[in-house]
């Protein structure tokens, strides 16, 4: 069964860093494009980063500067969250989705997501 598992979450204080990882299973990442979403509540989901093919990434506007995503081996995703602030609390997901021309096993899948809460 393929999936996706979220790890890493929790509670700190604004200025801290949390790392996130992203765990595949039955499946290696390949070029699929690789990201990382976010959603607090009452809000809409909002792209926080992105992973394309061999090594182009992309970031959300309120996030770059602090947060970095990286392919630690063929299976795990991580996003290194440096100077957190209250506004980066939210629930954060990682997703895979096929993206022409590049090779990905699947058409898309969402892990179940990993709570960040960040306190003043």
């Amino acid at each position: 069964q393929m999936q996706l598992v979220e790890s890493g979450g929790g509670s700190v204080q604004a200025g801290g860093s949390l790392k996130l990882s992203c765990a595949a299973s039955g499946f290696a990442f390949g070029f699929c494009r690789r990201d990382w979403y976010r959603q607090a509540p009452g809000k809409e989901r909002e792209l926080v980063a992105r992973f394309i093919g061999g090594g182009t990434t992309i970031y959300g506007d309120s996030v770059k500067g602090r947060f970095t995503i990286s392919q630690d081996n063929a299976y795990t995703l991580s996003l290194l969250m440096n100077s957190l602030q209250t506004e980066d609390t939210a629930l954060y997901f990682c997703a895979v989705h096929r993206m022409s021309p590049y090779y990905c096993p699947i058409d898309q899948l969402w892990g179940q997501g990993t709570q960040v809460t960040v306190s003043s």
